[in-house]
């Protein structure tokens, strides 16, 4: 199973042609993708036709979703964010810390392209679904 960041699905839905919507596409012929609550909400935020939204929430809906901003989370998210900040690392959306750090908590790989996510992967061991493919 793979997470797939919001930047590789809109380069899907856009019709863009790259190895990130390459993985997806056989990810998704294979079943093995999974959407995480946040993912999912960020996605339907960027269609601006209704029709496009209707049609995305539907296929979307069909992939076993993660809700992953728990409550249990909190503290270790913030410990990640924290740990590359002393580092001299800073993460600018929090989105990515969420995400990254339930996938690294999950061993769940995670499909992207945003280099917000490169020092999980060099610091926390976040398994990129790039690398593992």
């Amino acid at each position: 199973m793979i997470l797939v960041d919001t930047g590789v699905w809109i380069d899907y839905f856009n019709g863009t042609d790259n190895v990130y919507t390459d993985i997806l596409d056989t990810a998704l012929i294979k079943g093995t993708v999974v959407i995480g609550d946040l993912i999912f909400l960020e996605i339907l935020q960027g269609f601006k036709k209704d029709k496009d939204y209707k049609e995305a929430k539907s296929k979307l809906e069909l992939l076993d979703k993660y809700e992953l901003l728990g409550n249990k989370m909190i503290e270790k998210y913030a410990d990640n964010y924290r740990f590359l900040r002393k580092k001299g690392i800073t993460i600018r959306k929090t989105n990515d810390v969420i995400i990254a750090s339930f996938c690294i908590e999950n061993e769940l790989p995670l499909l992207f392209f945003d280099r917000d996510f490169k020092p999980f992967v060099k610091h926390l061991d976040l398994i990129s679904a790039y690398t593992a493919t």
